[in-house]
């Protein structure tokens, strides 16, 4: 198991989840990830990181599968402009490569904000730190665990 996904499932149990952690393969989309989960496109937890202008920090979205982040919404919640977060910037911040972006577990503290579409559903999916796996938690719990703002930053 990678570092990585150790965190993840250490954060998880930390937080009172017992979760399985699911091997993805070769899907690389979010609806390659809901087929192999066998769920609802939009049961599929992305993780987008942008990066604050102003703040220079990683500032994490997590919306629903079938969702796409509004550029301009989402600068107007996250209160500063908003640019592309390059490879290192993720990494420096979560810990996790892109693509593996998980809701939890990140090496240092990230402002998050959470699409209420996530909510609607019992469960979701989401990376498990590599880009390679997922796992299932109840979707209830995503706020309490990533101490994310629901916030309306979809297109």
């Amino acid at each position: 198991m990678s570092k990585s996904m150790k965190r993840v499932e250490e954060a998880l149990k930390a937080a009172g989840l017992a979760v399985e952690i699911k091997a993805l393969g070769d899907a690389r989309t979010a609806q390659m990830a809901a087929d192999v989960a066998g769920c609802h496109l939009d049961q599929i937890a992305k993780s987008i990181i942008f990066r604050g202008e102003a703040s220079g920090e990683a500032i994490l979205f997590l919306t629903a599968g079938g969702n796409r982040v509004d550029d301009a919404k989402a600068s107007a919640v996250a209160g500063e402009a908003l640019g592309k977060a390059d490879a290192a910037l993720i990494r420096a911040q979560t810990g996790f490569a892109i693509g593996g972006v998980a809701p939890v577990g990140h090496l240092n503290p990230i402002r998050a904000f959470l699409d209420p579409r996530l909510l609607e559903f019992p469960t979701i999916w989401a990376a498990a730190g590599t880009p390679h796996h997922i796992f299932e938690m109840p979707s209830a719990e995503l706020p309490r665990i990533t101490g994310a703002k629901q916030a309306n930053f979809t297109a």
